[in-house]
C-alpha cells in the first residue's frame, strides 16, 4: 500500500498550489483490521508546512483513492485519511535531551565503588 501511494504521488500531477513543487514522504501505511480504512502517515521533504501539506493530500484523498484502486489488488480500495508523523520532530526532541549537559552526565559509564582498579596490588598475596 505505501508503495503503491509513493508512485502515485511521484507520477501524478496534483493541481494544488500547495503541493506544487513539495516532495512527500509516505512513512507508514496503517490498515484497518478489515483493510477499508488506511491511516496514511507523511512528512514534507523538509519538514515545512506540513499541516497544510496534510490538509492538502486530504482534500485530494478521493482523487488519490481512485488512483490506488488501478494500482493495487484488493477486493477494496481503502479510505486514506492523511496524518502528519510525528515521529521526526519526537526523534529531534530527543536528541536535544540527550545533548543536555545534565543529561549527559548521566550518560557516561561510571566506575563502580569499589573496583578492582581501587583496591591494593599487595592485598591477597
Amino acid at each position: 500500500m505505501r508503495h503503491a501511494l509513493v508512485e502515485i504521488l511521484r507520477e501524478e500531477e496534483i493541481n494544488d498550489p500547495v503541493l506544487s513543487g513539495v516532495s512527500v514522504t509516505v512513512t507508514e501505511v496503517r490498515m484497518s483490521p478489515d483493510l477499508r480504512h488506511a491511516m496514511v502517515f507523511v512528512e514534507p521533504l523538509g519538514g515545512g508546512e506540513a499541516a497544510e501539506v496534510v490538509n492538502a493530500l486530504s482534500r485530494h484523498a478521493r482523487f488519490l483513492r481512485g488512483r490506488l484502486g488501478h494500482a493495487i489488488d484488493m477486493k477494496f480500495t481503502p479510505e486514506l485519511k492523511f496524518l502528519h508523523d510525528e515521529s521526526f520532530n519526537e526523534a529531534a526532541r530527543m536528541n536535544r535531551l540527550f545533548e543536555d549537559p545534565k543529561v549527559a552526565q548521566d550518560l557516561r559509564p561510571q566506575e563502580p565503588s569499589g573496583s578492582w582498579k581501587d583496591a591494593d596490588p599487595q592485598e591477597g598475596d
